[in-house]
């Protein structure tokens, strides 16, 4: 057993920062490990990691702790993952990609076009007793839906899991290569594909999780075996508060998707952390797509090392210091990395093992689920299925039952988002009948109002008309007094 390989990152202020606050900042070097953080009311905490950068530190020193270790087991068949984590803005994209992974000044580039370097320098480096090939994939999670950034058509990708394999993605396009030239020239075809939008905090903000998969097959000639080895790279969309975003529309309902799944994110960590010791504790890797894909590289089969990237300006502390404290806690992730040898050579050439075909393999989960539910249920969620794109094709009797548990999965979260949608609805609802009838009841108050203030002025006029006649009157007989002392004058 090890422990994931959690390190700090904080990027130099930016220009915003340094407008508001000057060149203050919330962190304090101890050494190489070890910081003091100071949050918003003035509070240190004490930080230690496997490795801190600070925002002098280089591309490479980062690669080369983080990432070169890691590449090394993947071409010897060891899985291993590394994670980018952090607040929008924070720098993530910046230390997975760079500036560019095409075109940028060397000192610049970033993660992953070293990576590719460095498995094809492993490869080199390994002589003749092993052949090697590397194959691609390339996908982000947007708005809950794995999507192929190689092949857009291929929009809901669905997630499986072998008992001898661990989590796949059923149909992702796989692109072999040759060389890191055409490996780089793929991956910057499927970052131009990537979902991209713009906040105050970040003119080009990640809208997705976006993932790497490298696969690199061992080809061991001596005993005619293969082994593979995957590496994957996750450069996360960063927590947003809409307050400093400024989000809207359909920016807002990205974030609240994207801030969904870090807190599943989070849960997950606990639960890996937090459990009693010698009791089985329930992990929810099922409460999103991120951490089912991530399921191996989460206290399994791989060698883990996760980036928390971080802002070091005062105004960003609070998101700082939860970013700082994810870190803390999946240290205590517990991984199994270990080498794993795929059947002989021999029986690969014989074939797979042959599969139901797909509408066999739907009988048998529909059937499944007649035993749990009423057939008109059981014909919703048939229809259901279908509107959603899910697939059925096991090929074991574990892949089964893990197709039937994902097929509960995605329906109970399909049903929770038509109930919190519904749930909206209704309380949009609920405030534009509580200002209608605030509405009508201020209309009630001034018709009342008004008409009392028409009785007012009717009784007032009743009351005052005798009084006017009676002047009248006495006005008439004056004047006629007038007339007839002038004509007896005259």
């Amino acid at each position: 057993m090890s422990s994931m390989t959690i390190c700090a990152r904080f990027r130099p202020l930016s220009s915003k920062e340094r407008r508001d606050h000057g060149d203050t900042v919330c962190i304090r070097c101890i050494d190489a490990e070890t910081f003091l953080f100071k949050d918003e009311k003035d509070e240190e905490f004490t930080f230690s990691f496997d490795k801190v950068f600070y925002e002098k530190s280089e591309q490479a020193q980062v690669y080369e702790f983080l990432a070169w270790p890691i590449v090394k087991d993947a071409v010897d068949a060891i899985n291993g993952t590394i994670i980018t984590y952090g607040q929008t803005g924070a720098g993530k994209t910046y230390s997975m990609e760079g500036p560019s992974i095409l075109v940028c000044d060397e000192q610049k580039r970033g993660l992953l076009p070293r990576i590719v370097e460095g498995l094809f320098d492993c490869i080199k480096s390994s002589g003749g007793t092993m052949k090697h090939s590397i194959k691609l994939s390339m996908v982000e999670i947007y708005m809950e839906k794995v999507r192929d950034l190689f092949d857009l058509s291929k929009d809901n990708i669905q997630i499986k899991e072998s008992k001898s394999q661990g989590i796949l993605l059923n149909g992702v396009t796989e692109i072999s290569v040759s060389d890191p030239a055409e490996a780089l020239q793929s991956l910057s075809s499927g970052i131009a594909n990537r979902a991209v939008g713009e906040t105050q905090m970040n003119m080009a903000s990640s809208r997705s999780h976006c993932i790497y998969i490298f696969t690199v097959h061992q080809e061991v000639k001596r005993d005619d075996r293969l082994k593979t080895g995957k590496l994957i790279l996750v450069d996360l969309a960063g927590s947003e508060k809409v307050e400093k975003t400024g989000a809207e529309g359909k920016v807002l309902e990205e974030a609240k998707t994207i801030n969904k799944s870090l807190s599943v994110l989070g849960n997950v960590i606990n639960a890996l952390t937090c459990g009693s010791p010698g009791k089985a504790n329930h992990i929810p890797f099922r409460d999103s797509k991120l951490t089912r894909i991530l399921q191996d590289s989460l206290g399994g089969n791989s060698r883990t090392a996760l980036l928390c990237c971080c802002s070091p300006s005062p105004s960003n502390a609070l998101e700082s210091l939860s970013t700082l404290r994810f870190g803390m806690r999946a240290k205590h992730i517990k991984m199994s990395p270990r080498v794993k040898c795929n059947e002989d050579k021999c029986a690969e050439k014989q074939g797979p093992a042959s599969s139901p075909i797909k509408h066999e393999s739907c009988e048998i989960i529909l059937d499944k689920l007649k035993e749990r539910f009423d057939a008109e249920d059981v014909k919703l969620l048939e229809e259901l299925f279908t509107l959603n794109g899910i697939l059925f094709d096991p090929c074991s009797s574990e892949e089964l039952d893990s197709a039937f548990e994902d097929v509960t999965s995605q329906t109970i979260v399909s049903l929770q988002q038509a109930v919190e949608e519904l749930a909206s609805t209704v309380d949009e609802l609920k405030r534009e009948n509580k200002g209608l009838k605030e509405r009508l009841a201020a209309d009630e108050r001034s018709h009342a109002a008004g008409k009392e203030a028409g009785d007012n002025n009717t009784s007032s006029l009743v009351h005052k008309l005798p009084g006017i006649l009676r002047s009248f009157v006495s006005w008439v007989r004056s004047l006629s007094s007038i007339k007839l002392l002038n004509c007896e004058v005259n």
